[in-house]
């Protein structure tokens, strides 16, 4: 797996990329930077691998390739799994019953439990959420902008997988359900080949029972291969690409192939 970036700036640029395996769900056996910028990593707040560079003024261009090995490559189904009371939550896990930039269970509250509110608490009610946005947003590129928030794809019905993960995330919040956004690569393995080109993806996990489950509005299947780059609350906490100057993106790729 890996990415190509592409970039031209009149100027030097600071910039944070996300773009490297993070967490405990893998092993990195190999990965290199090819790269003629200044860049050193570091470890965030929510323990998500970066990058920091400083990219140079011109034409300039970042390769990241890793070969990862995934201990449980398929996505894990546990319908016996039950809620977990807001009372008896972790205090590690109330940041993800509250809203944040993108996530409004404030705003889409009273939609929410209208609409789960009667069904039975745990994996099914999840199961039920990720059904309707399933259903309600149609996927579409460019629908959505980097200030799109799930009620804004709420609303327009349509949305990227950024906004499918948002708008699922909210309405478990709404329903006291502790949810996280996640971003990361997906090969195309046991599926059919998409139409459009390969790009990094959005998900989403859903603390019950005392773990946390992987939850995928998008695609709505479980998938095989997932490898996590980031976690957090939502896009905010794990950008692709943070930059503090002007750039353009001249070139753009993702790769993700299972063996």
């Amino acid at each position: 797996m890996g990415c190509t970036f592409g970039f031209e700036t009149p100027q030097p640029v600071s910039a944070v990329l996300q773009v490297a395996p993070s967490g405990r769900d893998h092993e990195i056996r190999a990965e290199r930077w090819a790269t003629d910028a200044d860049h050193h990593g570091y470890v965030d707040l929510y323990g998500n691998r970066c990058e920091r560079f400083t990219i140079p003024a011109g034409q300039s261009r970042v390769v990241y390739d890793a070969e990862v090995v995934v201990p449980s490559p398929a996505d894990r189904v546990d319908p016996p799994a039950l809620e977990t009371p807001i009372v008896a939550l972790p205090d590690e896990h109330i940041a993800f019953v509250m809203p944040s930039r993108f996530c409004l269970p404030d705003e889409l509250g009273h939609e929410a439990w209208q609409r789960f509110g009667d069904l039975a608490p745990g994996w099914s009610r999840v199961q039920a959420i990720v059904d309707f946005v399933h259903g309600h947003l149609e996927w579409a590129a460019g629908a959505s902008n980097p200030w799109t928030t799930a009620l804004d794809a709420y609303r327009a019905g349509q949305g990227v997988c950024r906004d499918f993960a948002h708008l699922a995330i909210t309405f478990c919040r709404a329903l006291n359900i502790p949810a996280r956004y996640v971003f990361g690569y997906i090969p195309d393995i046991d599926v059919p080949l998409p139409v459009e080109p390969m790009d990094f993806a959005a998900w989403f996990e859903v603390y019950l029972d005392g773990a946390w489950h992987t939850f995928d509005a998008r695609n709505n299947r479980r998938r095989v291969g997932r490898v996590i780059v980031g976690r957090g609350r939502d896009a905010v906490d794990v950008a692709l690409i943070t930059s503090f100057g002007p750039v353009t993106l001249t070139e753009f790729e993702v790769r993700a192939a299972g063996t």
